[in-house]
């Protein structure tokens, strides 16, 4: 199959150009107007496929849930907003939710399913900071220890690929360097660390952080806190939910010139309430949560946020039009840099030949027209 586009995004740029696809992947990338073409996109942009590493869920399912027809619904449907790859993410409760969690990833992947690819699970708790647990359920926070992390990644079958950890919490580092020496992405997250044990906990091993600005010890000139350092080191990766409500299209730009091109991930936190009508209710995480009518998700009991309905194409538009962030840098947060930090930029983030045919075609109002997910059309 050959698609064509006068905006195809190749090598940090738009060029009219032709994508040859076969066998899930970029076999050539042609001249615009050199072969016979399957379909023409005219003027569309093709850009490369989104990537969402901080993820709950959507259409009424929860990661947490454990149902496998809830988790194949979320991966057929969630390419309607140009997502390819995304890690379902669990959040804080006992250690049996969280088996039966990860389990229930491990067994859909292997036994298989359409759409968007599951690149990993991000464990987001339970190993937390009681100040800045936000929407976290109090009640099942723990220290934690590298035994039990190795029962859960066992039971994930090693697809626990992020982990979000008040590192402060972590005894010696212990888990945070053990993370490191396995190829898991330690996120510092919900944490009240100070500039310099965050500096201490990246010096161990942690490499990201978990939705910069929310859940974290805050910014002062004389105590910088979390988001001091993540200002400040700009080698640390780092998640920010793109939604206008987390953080103001200001904060947004701030963060994005701080860090540079190559650090900053986009995500939605999206919950099991995204595609559902404003004023729905659902349980997460054993609290309340009610849509406003602006998309976030906030807890019945004490109105503060707990989550996003955010798509990653309308976050890509909010970064673009409302943050005034160039459009290769908002690109690069969706694509390349999560890429990066799973570390399968070897075959995904870059329209380029032998990489997978996870392709996204925009319209000019950031809707998706199309999504390739592997060279299979999505919508």
């Amino acid at each position: 199959m050959i698609i064509q586009s006068k905006k195809v995004w190749l090598v940090g740029q738009f060029h009219p150009a032709q994508i040859e696809i076969e066998n899930q992947k970029i076999k050539n990338v042609y001249p615009y107007g050199t072969k016979e073409v399957d379909q023409d996109y005219g003027s569309l942009r093709i850009v490369p496929g989104f990537i969402d590493i901080h993820t709950h869920g959507a259409y009424g399912f929860d990661t947490n849930d454990a149902n496998e027809e809830g988790l194949r619904h979320w991966l057929a449907n969630i390419p309607s907003e140009g997502v390819t790859g995304l890690c379902p993410t669990t959040i804080t409760q006992s250690n049996a939710v969280l088996t039966k969690a990860v389990k229930n990833v491990a067994k859909v992947v292997e036994d298989g399913y359409t759409g968007a690819e599951v690149l990993g699970i991000h464990f987001e708790g339970p190993y937390l900071d009681m100040v800045y647990k936000g929407a976290q359920p109090e009640q099942h926070i723990v220290t934690p220890t590298v035994e039990e992390f190795k029962q859960y990644q066992k039971d994930a079958n090693g697809l626990i690929k992020v982990m979000t950890l008040a590192t402060e919490h972590d005894p010696d580092f212990a888990l945070t360097k053990y993370c490191q020496e396995t190829g898991v992405n330690v996120s510092i997250g919900h944490s009240s660390s100070t500039y310099d044990q965050v500096l201490m906990a990246v010096a161990n091993g942690a490499r990201s952080m978990t939705h910069i600005y929310n859940g974290m010890s805050p910014f002062n000139h004389r105590k910088n806190g979390m988001i001091g350092a993540a200002l400040r080191m700009r080698e640390l990766y780092g998640e920010v939910i793109c939604d206008g409500n987390h953080s103001t299209p200001a904060a947004l730009n701030i963060l994005f010139k701080s860090k540079g091109m190559d650090k900053t991930i986009m995500v939605t936190d999206s919950l099991m309430a995204k595609g559902k009508p404003v004023g729905s209710k659902f349980i997460f995480g054993g609290n309340e949560i009610e849509i406003y009518p602006d998309g976030s998700a906030h807890l019945t009991s004490t109105k503060g946020l707990a989550g996003s309905t955010l798509s990653m194409n309308n976050g890509l538009r909010i970064l673009v039009e409302e943050a005034d962030l160039p459009f290769e840098q908002a690109l690069a947060s969706a694509t390349i840099n999560p890429a990066k930090l799973l570390r399968v930029d070897d075959r995904k983030g870059y329209i380029v030949a032998g990489y997978d045919a996870d392709l996204v075609v925009l319209n000019d109002d950031y809707s998706v027209a199309q999504t390739y997910c592997r060279g299979i059309a999505s919508l």
